[in-house]
């Protein structure tokens, strides 16, 4: 298959659905080999079947990024196969919720667990190969890494500390000729919604309207042409440019506006979610 990634090989942890799988599939279209990372093997094997029933070249490796020892072997079972790894998209990360001054340290330390530190395994294990090719790193951070709101401070805060990496890492890669693009998604279609404060999918609908949901393949393709672009940042969804923007230009109004929102309501929205897990 012919395109901007023909002949590349592509890394993606949480790539058995959502917005991984998406990007997968897209990155495959621009004529990469892709390989499809997550604990889900059953599900990646799905994918990585819809890929080569396409015309792409796809396999799928069981990972979990919390185990750096399964990243190592993903890693070099990608290598053996296709020589060499040019795009890392570090995607997998769940999301904490809950009343900040009920949660307990344990439960910022599960939420960094995944989303940062198993953000920086990803990079650590394939860093080498990336060098060498002077390819290409994204990390997946969140518009709620621009933006702060109530009973989300887990999730706010590791998707503010993967953005900063992302931005420091960006300077210190740039000799090396590999570029880190940072992608900020707002609602898009996925199953992070229905994960709950563990990790675990509940099959749960999403709470999430309908009407501001984009769909994920529409996410693949922006975040795909960002990576290609080597843009240092790119945020997804026209609700989650407007409210990036507003928020770190006009904080003070932000958190006037949101506050008078809120006032009164955060608990009792978070006593009505069924196991405090639902997400943005």
């Amino acid at each position: 298959m012919a395109g901007v990634f023909s002949n590349q090989v592509v890394f993606v942890t949480g790539a058995s659905a959502g917005i991984g799988a998406a990007c997968a599939r897209e990155f495959a279209r621009q004529g990469a080999k892709v390989a499809l990372a997550a604990r889900r093997v059953e599900k990646l094997e799905g994918v990585t079947g819809e890929i080569r029933s396409a015309g792409g070249e796809a396999m799928a490796v069981a990972c979990d990024v919390c185990d750096r020892a399964s990243l190592d072997a993903a890693v070099a079972q990608v290598v053996a196969q296709w020589g060499r790894i040019d795009v890392v998209l570090a995607n997998a990360g769940f999301g904490e919720s809950g009343m900040g001054h009920r949660l307990k340290k344990e439960d910022f330390r599960r939420q960094f667990d995944t989303n940062v530190f198993g953000v920086l395994d990803t990079i650590y294990a394939t860093l080498p190969h990336v060098i060498a090719s002077k390819g290409r790193i994204a990390l997946v951070s969140s518009v709620m890494g621009h933006l702060s709101m109530p009973s989300f401070a887990p999730y706010c805060s590791s998707k503010y500390a993967v953005r900063a990496i992302a931005n420091c890492l960006y300077y210190d890669l740039a000799d090396l000729g590999v570029s880190v693009t940072c992608i900020s998604p707002g609602i898009v279609e996925s199953e992070l919604r229905s994960i709950n404060n563990k990790g675990e999918y509940t099959g749960k609908p999403d709470p999430a309207p309908k009407w501001i949901v984009m769909p994920a393949a529409t996410a693949a393709r922006h975040m795909v042409r960002a990576i290609h672009k080597r843009k240092p940042l790119y945020v997804v969804t026209m609700h989650g440019k407007v409210l990036a923007f507003f928020a770190e230009r006009f904080p003070g109004a932000y958190r006037f506006l949101l506050r008078a929102f809120t006032k009164g309501k955060v608990a009792k929205v978070q006593q009505a979610r069924q196991g405090k897990d639902a997400v943005l």
